[in-house]
């Protein structure tokens, strides 16, 4: 989604925060590393870095700024992914459902629907996974009219994500009569924090679409592994894969991930499989100097240089295959 809204008022940057679940002596000397090292690299960068990242293993964390509210650019298209999983859990929608793209319906920025000869014949399955894999701006607006955004928002408020928000449609007027909530100019198409939104990817990717107190269903790993897929197959990898795609034991689907990016925002969501087990980081940048769209975009290498000191630190073996859920074989 490339397109600009511009971020004012934040409040200042909170302080840098670590906590750690596991209290040996050896664990805090790492923890103390890992600090000073990301601390460095988000001092660097000319703009602001918002972090949360989890060792989901150890519960080891690690935050900047975790709950300042932050523009999500197409990052919130994880909360309408979410929506989606739970909706077609519940019956309310299918993979197959058919939907239909027209002319009106395309709009500019990222993905490549916009250059499809309509009316085009989709499928929810379609447009979800234009709307994840290239961040397609079109398949976005056509998956909002499917499942609708206040149900959405519905569903984030029962998560309990307070500042996670899906405001419109993408380059699309708001329509009549809605009335958007006083802070949608600041931030645009959504809002969210870091710490909120690694919640959100840390339970697609553990498959948690229970109620609470509810029992998992014998076909939600199927449902997951859609979604998942979709995730794995990320275009764009300047930002958190950027280093790790190359550490030892990466394979194709060691990353699960979702960008947003706007001129003075970059940011990554992702869920990285290690040798330690799996690694939830959330970084967003914003306020950048650089408003650049090329390979050595600042925001981009910000966030590609923390996640590798956070791996480094935490798995210095590197990384590993997607673990197979139980009950299930390994992919061939």
């Amino acid at each position: 989604m490339r397109f600009s809204w511009k971020l004012t008022g934040l409040a200042a940057m909170a302080g840098f925060i670590l906590t750690s679940a596991a209290q040996t002596p050896s664990n805090r000397t790492n923890d103390s590393a890992l600090e000073k090292n990301v601390q460095t690299i988000a001092a660097a960068h000319h703009g602001d870095v918002a972090l949360f990242a989890e060792n989901l293993k150890t519960g080891e964390t690690v935050s900047i700024a975790a709950d300042t509210p932050v523009q999500t650019a197409s990052v919130i298209k994880l909360g309408i992914l979410y929506e989606a999983l739970e909706q077609i859990r519940e019956g309310k929608a299918h993979w197959d459902d058919r939907l239909t793209l027209n002319k009106a319906d395309q709009v500019p920025g990222s993905g490549i629907l916009l250059f499809f000869d309509t009316p085009l014949p989709l499928t929810l399955k379609d447009v979800l996974t234009f709307m994840v894999v290239m961040s397609d701006n079109t398949a976005t607006n056509l998956a909002m009219d499917h499942i609708g955004i206040p149900n959405v928002n519905r569903r984030l408020a029962q998560l309990g994500l307070k500042n996670t928000y899906l405001y419109k449609k993408v380059f699309q007027p708001v329509p009549p009569g809605v009335v958007m909530p006083d802070d949608q100019k600041k931030f645009g198409l959504g809002k969210t924090t870091a710490h909120e939104m690694a919640t959100l990817m840390k339970k697609i990717v553990t498959c948690d679409l229970a109620e609470p107190g509810a029992h998992a269903r014998p076909d939600d790993a199927a449902l997951c592994a859609v979604a998942l897929h979709m995730l794995h197959v990320q275009f764009y990898r300047n930002a958190i894969p950027r280093y790790l795609d190359g550490m030892a034991g990466a394979t194709g689907d060691s990353i699960a991930n979702k960008t947003g990016s706007l001129d003075a925002v970059r940011n990554d969501v992702a869920a990285v499989s290690t040798k330690n087990g799996l690694v939830v980081i959330s970084c967003f940048t914003f306020n950048n100097k650089d408003h650049s769209w090329g390979t050595e975009q600042e925001g981009e290498l910000t966030i590609a240089k923390i996640a590798r000191a956070i791996i480094q630190s935490w798995s210095p073996q590197g990384l590993a295959a997607w673990p197979v859920p139980a009950g299930q074989t390994p992919k061939p």
